[in-house]
């Protein structure tokens, strides 16, 4: 509200006959009681008469703001790249020579999550040029954590593939996450739920979980799902129609 109010104060007082007020006065600390009493007035009077004028104010600050987090969004992007698009550790799919690159950060447990995970795949599956990253950030608890560990021990254990099923599986999954569950989850997909039960204690399932964590913090994300377009930042979930236009906004402008 105080950035409101100042913003529609500078309004007013540009718009405030010459006379009223110095352009060089508009300190208030260099006024004297009767200066300061006199412009107040004159504030408040123009503001009453155009009300309209907060509104604008409000909204041009929307606008600086929003300008202000793009480019940081766009400046730590481009400082934590490599972690972000050259970690041999993520699973990817779509075309690896993609023109577009597309990073999510989701937990199993995520509700929005699990309803992008179905356009996400729709939108990969209709656009042959995209590539697909992503990264393991477990934040809804226990069950977030062990179901991501789960999934990336199942890559430590059976591969790319394997891990790419366990994923859909995880997202479609509704019940309550125990060790008991995901072996049995396993095993509907033909995979050896012990040995990726097993392999969850190598040092790097903690390790890449810890440095997604790390990641996260350094691009300001605080909740799932939240996607990395290019240069982009997309907090929260966005519909199909929502991604497909952002992405041909993106290649236009390539």
């Amino acid at each position: 509200m105080k950035k409101l109010l100042a913003g529609a104060l500078t309004l007013a007082t540009l718009a405030l006959p010459a006379m009223t007020v110095p352009a060089q006065a508009l300190d208030l600390s260099e006024m004297d009681a009767a200066e300061q009493q006199a412009f107040g007035a004159a504030v408040r009077s123009y503001l009453l008469e155009n009300p309209q004028v907060i509104v604008e104010a409000y909204e041009i600050y929307q606008d600086r703001q929003a300008e202000f987090e793009a480019q940081r969004d766009q400046n730590t992007i481009a400082r934590v790249a490599p972690m972000l698009f050259e970690d041999e550790r993520a699973w990817e799919t779509g075309n690896p020579e993609g023109d577009i690159v597309m990073v999510e950060f989701l937990d199993y447990r995520c509700g929005y999550c699990k309803k992008a995970h179905a356009e996400v795949k729709e939108l990969i599956a209709g656009d042959q040029n995209i590539r697909f990253i992503v990264k393991e950030f477990p934040i809804l608890g226990e069950e977030s954590l062990l179901a991501s560990r789960f999934a990336i021990a199942s890559q430590l254990v059976a591969g790319d593939e394997a891990y790419g099923q366990l994923n859909d599986a995880l997202m479609e999954y509704r019940g309550k996450i125990t060790e008991g569950s995901l072996v049995k989850l396993a095993g509907k997909l033909d995979l050896d739920g012990d040995a990726i039960l097993g392999a969850m204690e190598d040092p790097r399932v903690a390790q890449l979980i810890a440095d997604n964590r790390q990641l996260a913090g350094a691009l300001a994300i605080s909740g799932t799902p939240t996607f990395v377009v290019q240069d982009q930042l997309l907090r929260g979930y966005v519909p199909l129609n929502g991604m497909q236009d952002m992405i041909a906004a993106l290649r236009a402008e390539q």
